[in-house]
């Protein structure tokens, strides 16, 4: 500010001359746009009014025009002139031939001096026919009056009253005596309208006497003086005119007499009312029920337009005259709705606006063409600054302008929006584009576009083999693959690749990508035109930056691509620290998820509806991958006694040793028995004989003992009930068994005093093998406070049980109840390990996936009992994988490995009974995945013939 003058930079000025002047010629436009138009519509409505009353006038012109000239034709017919009926009937043919000369015509008549009257009516209409109770196949009424003088007084004529039907042909159908029809011409208005003149006349509309039609009656002298001459032409069509006219418009019409007759309106039967003391009459006005047409029938003609606001709505009316009418002034009311008005008046207007609209084009190009140069260019580069500040770059910048400097400003703001979106899809590249290849390769691409490079090429550094590698390329016709490294800086690698992509006129600019420790990560190089390369100086800033943003999500991408391979590479070294913690179940955490994948794929590819929905993206893909395994990463809390216990009583060791032991204390006890009966002098024969059958019952004994300790098939109650008959053995203990224990062992056996030597049982279950869960019991059950996860598991009395005729007694394997849950708690340990890990977002459902294969469908597995409702199909993949890998390997302790044919036969009754997924077991035959994984990872003797569509019948699918 200098003292209290303001200073503004001429682009305000201009931008708000061309404002306030384009704004200013806005509201003149629009003003006199709206005024304009609103005069028009009413000029409009009111020629419309005068159209339509005029167009009204030349339809009645044109219906009685040859109605006329039928009249005039009668009234030099011989019918005039006829003097009795007779004569009359004779001129029927010429009646007939007069009535078909116009549609209009209803009725052609002629009414003589001495009240004599002949009419013939044509029957049209079913109406007609039945107003007048015509026979069927009637097509013409023939009524005649004849009357005689009588004495000459009033009243006193006598008449003959005759009404005759014939058929088209005029053939006589029937003839009836009408003697209460007594119509008097003479009394008829036409009569003596016609009497007066030798002209046609036109009467008012009026309601015929026999029909109750609206019309009008046209009527002559006859040349000879002595009979008039008339016709009827009903007007009813008027008001269906009157109807088409108005249309969709919503206009109200009405032709009204003189005395406020209602002569057609859109609706004919709101026309003609009955009265009992008039009959049948023309309605007035008022009587239509129509506001806004009761109101301006107070206005006469020529009054001009007329508002009215009639029950809150907004009407404009016309009244205007009608020539054909008859006799007085017929008008014709119009009025429409004023919101009604453009639509109507649009339709007759179209081509005065069009012209309008032409003309003022040519005008407005004419006198805007000088000022259009600099007004519209500097208009639009305004606008597309102000978008730019609002951070909208999608507006075109206008190229063209006669204006060099305009021109000029347009190519550099549009040039300069374009680095901006550039620079905002590279900003969006580098934030969102996971895979590096791609990102680098648009990248590229857009430098190039928004620099107006030639082309470009982003090399990176191998650390490992000393080299720089082409990651990109974009529009290089020849680029080296890669450049070594070893030797060279930085700086001369720029060099060597410049003189390598630079030609003649062009300029190649190198910057270097380096990580946030200045570690060489790559070089991006731009080739550019001779017309650019002047101004490689400033475009090296802006690119220095774009590269700087760049190398940091190539270094993020790296760390990124780093801590996923760490990651999982840990996860497989817990695998497979897992499959090494027991020799019997190595191989289980890396077939299962290479199983578990190939069902993925499967399920994936499959047109099946059970998986039309399924399918997996990279990330669900690697989530997937990561639970497979660790699907058993529980187990590193297992007891490896537990997982590889081979027979029944092993612990820490196999205490069939121990058992072993005291079978041997029987046997030498056996010969001290036989010695000591010798010494005694007994029979040495007989203390022989004793002694060999004890033994051989030792060793028959100790035989069942030891087949039992080895688990395989099904033990029979027979065999249980004789281990517990071989456990009443007893044998005598002369050490004290307190001595050497753990403290843990120790205070587990009874507090009482023994007396040396003690008489044992040769099996037994003492309290000491009854091991309490103490501080150690799980949250596994389902009312238990700290089960957070959803467990529902039973859980045993005691943590162990090493009972020797507990666990000898097993009938089905080598573990006990007790056992069985501490291998069922690997998959608990598993899920309260991974969902205490602070997973991320797309790693989520890692818990679920891994935690929920000993599953089933029908929810009795563990250690949730979820049902299939609540089962992910990975979820089912996973236990279907667990299982067939577990019934195939043959690698277990505790059973022999199964055949191929043979594992599918336990999953199809596993299907069966709803603890696996059928529709992925059927996946698993039809897809041969059961066969791949058989060639890839059984013995050759386990790989046998499988009937497929036996197993799907035996899982209950086929």
């Amino acid at each position: 500010m200098d003292g209290r003058r303001l200073h503004f930079p001429l682009q305000v000025l201009v931008s708000g001359t061309i404002v306030v002047s384009m704004l200013v010629l806005a509201l003149v436009l629009i003003g006199g746009s709206y005024y304009g138009q609103r005069e028009t519509l009413i000029n409009e409505s009111s020629a419309r009014a005068e159209q339509l009353a005029e167009s009204l006038d030349t339809h009645i012109d044109a219906l009685l025009s040859p109605v006329k000239s039928t009249v005039q034709m009668l009234s030099r017919d011989p019918i005039a002139e006829a003097q009795d009926l007779a004569a009359r009937k004779a001129r029927l043919p010429v009646l007939v031939t007069a009535l078909g000369t116009s549609s209009l015509l209803s009725s052609v008549y002629v009414g003589y001096d001495d009240g004599s009257f002949v009419l013939l009516r044509r029957l049209r209409y079913t109406s007609v026919k039945e107003s007048v109770a015509a026979p069927r196949d009637a097509a013409y009424l023939l009524q005649s009056i004849e009357r005689s003088a009588g004495d000459g007084s009033a009243g006193n004529e006598s008449f003959r009253s005759l009404w005759e039907f014939y058929d088209a042909d005029l053939n006589l159908v029937e003839a009836r005596a009408k003697p209460d029809y007594n119509y008097d011409p003479r009394r008829r208005p036409w009569y003596d309208s016609a009497s007066d003149t030798t002209d046609t006349v036109l009467t008012s509309p009026y309601i015929f006497f026999t029909t109750a039609e609206i019309g009008v009656t046209l009527a002559q002298r006859s040349a000879g003086g002595g009979a008039v001459i008339g016709v009827d032409a009903s007007v009813n069509d008027f008001s269906s005119v009157i109807g088409l006219l108005r249309g969709e418009s919503k206009a109200e019409i009405a032709i009204v007499t003189p005395s406020d007759h209602v002569v057609a309106y859109s609706d004919i039967t709101r026309v003609v009312k009955e009265d009992a003391d008039e009959g049948l009459r023309l309605a007035y006005i008022d009587e239509l029920s129509v506001p806004v047409l009761t109101r301006l029938s107070d206005y006469g003609i020529g009054s001009g337009m007329q508002r009215l606001d009639i029950e809150g709505r907004n009407w404009i009316g016309f009244v205007e005259e009608m020539q054909a009418g008859g006799r007085g002034t017929t008008r014709l009311l119009f009025a429409i709705p004023s919101d009604a008005l453009l639509a109507d008046a649009k339709q007759q207007s179209l081509r005065l606006i069009l012209w309008s609209v032409l003309v003022m084009l040519v005008l407005l190009l004419v006198g805007s063409w000088a000022g259009r140069m600099v007004s519209k260019p500097l208009r639009r580069l305004s606008e597309q600054v102000s978008a730019l500040v609002q951070f909208d770059f999608s507006k075109e910048v206008p190229r063209k302008s006669r204006v060099d400097e305009v021109r000029r400003l347009s190519e550099l703001i549009r040039q300069m929006s374009s680095a901006i979106t550039g620079f905002q899809t590279i900003s969006h590249l580098l934030a969102h584009e996971r895979d590096l290849d791609k990102m680098l390769h648009r990248v590229t691409a857009e430098l190039v576009r928004i620099t107006s490079a030639a082309s470009g090429a982003i090399y990176l550094y191998d650390e490992e083999e000393q080299i720089l590698r082409r990651a990109t390329n974009s529009g290089l016709r020849s680029a080296p693959e890669q450049f070594a490294v070893s030797g060279s800086s930085a700086d001369e690698l720029c060099a060597q690749l410049r003189e390598q992509l630079g030609r003649q006129g062009e300029a190649v600019m190198t910057t270097q990508l380096r990580d946030r420790d200045s570690d060489l990560l790559g070089i991006l190089a731009l080739v550019l035109p001779p017309e650019i390369a002047a101004y490689e100086s400033s475009y090296s800033k802006f690119v220095a930056e774009v590269s700087g943003s760049a190398a940091t999500a190539i270094e993020t991408q790296r760390q990124v691509a780093a801590q996923n391979a760490l990651i999982e590479s840990i996860i497989r070294l817990l695998a497979d620290a897992i499959d090494a913690k027991s020799a019997y179940t190595s191989g289980h955490c890396d077939r299962v998820p290479q199983l578990a994948e190939m069902l993925v794929d499967a399920a994936q590819a499959s047109k099946d509806k059970a998986f039309a929905a399924f399918s997996m993206n990279d990330r669900q893909r690697r989530e997937f991958r990561i639970a497979a395994w660790l699907h058993d990463c529980g187990k590193v809390t297992s007891p490896e006694y537990v997982v590889d216990k081979a027979t029944k009583l092993e612990t820490q060791y196999d205490r069939i040793h121990e058992v072993r032991t005291r079978f041997e204390v029987l046997w030498r006890d056996a010969d001290i028995a036989y010695l000591r009966g010798i010494v005694k002098g007994g029979v040495e024969a007989d203390l022989r004989a004793r002694r060999d059958q004890l033994r051989k019952s030792l060793q028959q004994e100790f035989a069942l003992v030891a087949k039992s300790n080895a688990g395989g098939e099904f033990m029979p109650d027979e065999d249980i009930e004789k281990l517990h008959q071989i456990g009443k053995r007893r044998w005598k203990r002369h050490f004290d068994r307190r001595l050497g224990l753990s403290r843990e062992e120790f205070e587990r056996l009874p507090e009482e005093t023994e007396e040396l030597p003690v008489i044992e049982y040769l099996l037994s279950d003492r309290p000491e093998h009854l091991i309490p869960w103490g501080e150690r019991r799980p949250a596994v059950e389902r009312g238990d406070p700290n089960n957070t996860w959803g467990f529902n598991m039973d859980l045993p009395e005691y943590a162990a049980n090493h009972g020797e005729l507990y666990n000898l007694s097993i009938q089905k394997g080598t573990l006990t109840d007790e056992e069985r849950f501490i291998i069922n708690d690997h998959i608990v340990q598993t899920i309260r390990m991974l969902t205490s890990l602070p997973l991320p977002k797309d790693l989520k459902r890692i818990p679920d996936i891994a935690g929920n294969h000993h599953e089933k469908i029908d929810g009795t597995g563990y250690p949730r009992k979820l049902d299939a409702s609540k089962l992910s199909i990975e979820e089912r993949i996973m236990a279907v994988a667990d299982v067939f890998e577990a019934l195939t390997a043959a690698d277990r302790p505790y059973k022999d490995a199964k055949t191929l044919s043979e594992s599918l036969r336990i999953l199809a009754f596993m299907v069966k009974d709803k603890h696996l997924d059928g529709d992925l077991f059927r996946l698993f035959l039809e897809s041969g995945i059961y066969l791949r994984y058989a060639e890839r990872f059984l013995k050759p003797q386990q790989i046998d013939k499988v009937d497929r569509r036996q197993l799907l019948t035996l899982a209950g699918l086929a």
